[in-house]
């Protein structure tokens, strides 16, 4: 027999990572980890593209062979943090690069029982993705990087991600974006991070693409628009609290200076007073602030600017631009202070008469609001009367005018009305001058009677 054929460091890891035991698994996952650390130390060390294919089929079959949802959870956080393992940035990219390669290529193989696994692994590799471009504090070389990449790999027409997968990746990456960098994104930051959603939206040629990216994207936009508002109120009013505990100070040592040194006050100055209230309301503040989720700040006309000179280009498809024109003009409704009705049932757009009086009552209420945003908007709104409203109420004042009837050739009476209506009908035509025809009538109705 020959000697024995040594494999390289990367297959034998891959095979434990299959492995068919759970502590073979979990042993192969920490070794794995040491493995790149000390290997991308090195300035000339490194991985190859086919070597990181193969580290990731091993992690793909780790998290395949898995079972019990907790562990799950905890085996797809591990290998979602290996980013951090690499030293430099071309190689946590590299590692995303193969990554997502990966899922594209296993996508079609799995089966309805494991899909749930490899969303959330999907999920947490993204999450992991926007916290390392976070500790680069959101650098714009490197997050023009990872964009391209993740465009390439997912987004791109020529790539070869199936539908599981871009539709997943853009109903999670806002949502991801949010838990990373709320608090730290400025809305120049967002609007570079959401670019090539918007180029994507004007070249597909993917209905379900360019439905998946208006919706899960710039309408939730739309829809987050009154809790972004909200937040930054918020943080005015936060703002003016620490300005005025800062006044409220400076008054109390301005009071104990000119206090006499002799005599004690009986009641304490002001700034201590708030000095033992306020971590009361501080903890309240926190408990708020836990409650409610952050949002991400977007500058709405810069946003609508930017789809507008891309849905407007002459290679944009007809029914793109008509799409994006309608996400077009909600976002310029924002940027003037107008939030779109949210106690309008989906129905009523879909109902074409329902539809106009929903579009009239908007175009009164816009004209007459002048401006008013908020709460006070929609209580104004819903003040307003539409065209039909009023119609319905000059009927009701018609009907109720004794007058009326008699003046009114029939109305839309019951089956069963008495022939006595008609009556007065041919009267009152018969009473009018130069009107021959009622005298023919009579005359005729005998003869076919007879």
């Amino acid at each position: 027999m020959g000697p024995r054929v040594q494999l390289p460091p990367e297959i034998q890891l891959a095979q434990r990572l299959a492995g068919n035991e759970q502590v073979t698994r979990d042993r192969a996952v920490r070794k794995l980890r040491k493995y790149i650390v000390a290997r991308t130390q090195r300035a000339e060390g490194g991985f190859t593209h086919d070597e990181l294919l193969k580290v990731w089929k091993g992690l793909f079959y780790c998290m395949w062979m898995q079972d019990k949802p907790l562990l799950q959870e905890e085996l797809g956080r591990t290998i979602s943090q290996l980013v951090h393992a690499f030293q430099t940035t071309e190689a946590q990219h590299l590692f995303l690069q193969t990554f997502w390669q990966t899922m594209n290529r296993e996508w079609p193989g799995i089966d309805r029982l494991r899909l749930d696994k490899f969303y959330m692994l999907m999920r947490m590799v993204l999450r992991e993705a926007l916290t390392a471009l976070r500790m680069q504090e959101w650098d714009e070389r490197q997050t023009e990087q990872l964009l391209e990449l993740l465009t390439t790999e997912i987004l791109h027409p020529d790539s070869e991600a199936p539908n599981g997968v871009k539709s997943h990746f853009i109903e999670i990456f806002l949502e991801e974006l949010t838990k990373v960098g709320a608090h730290e994104l400025t809305a120049d930051q967002n609007l570079r991070l959401i670019g090539p959603f918007c180029t994507i939206a004007a070249q597909t040629q993917d209905s379900l693409v360019l439905h998946n990216i208006a919706q899960g994207i710039f309408e939730t936009i739309v829809e987050q628009a009154p809790l972004a508002i909200e937040e930054l109120m918020n943080e005015l009013e936060e703002e003016e609290l620490s300005e005025e505990e800062e006044l409220s100070e400076e008054e109390a040592l301005s009071e104990e200076e000119a206090q006499e040194p002799g005599v004690l006050s009986r009641e304490p100055p002001k700034g201590l007073v708030c000095r033992a209230q306020r971590p009361l309301d501080k903890q309240a503040e926190d408990d708020n602030e836990d409650s409610a989720s952050p949002v991400l700040q977007f500058d709405y006309k810069a946003v609508a600017d930017r789809l507008f000179e891309m849905a407007s280009r002459q290679d944009t498809p007809p029914q793109n631009r008509k799409r994006l024109y309608k996400v077009v003009r909600k976002l310029q409704a924002l940027a003037e202070g107008l939030f779109p009705e949210a106690d309008i049932p989906e129905k009523a757009y879909q109902n074409p008469r329902g539809g106009r009086r929903v579009r009239m009552k908007k175009r009164l209420s816009g004209s007459q609001l002048q401006g008013k945003t908020g709460r006070h908007a929609k209580e104004a709104l819903r003040s307003d009367l539409s065209p039909g409203s009023m119609r319905r109420r000059r009927r009701r004042r018609a009907g109720g005018d004794p007058a009326v009837p008699q003046e009114r050739p029939g109305g839309h009476g019951g089956r069963g009305a008495p022939r006595r209506q008609r009556r007065p009908r041919v009267g009152a035509k018969a009473k009018m001058a130069g009107c021959q025809e009622p005298k023919a009538k009579r005359k005729r109705t005998p003869e076919g009677q007879k």
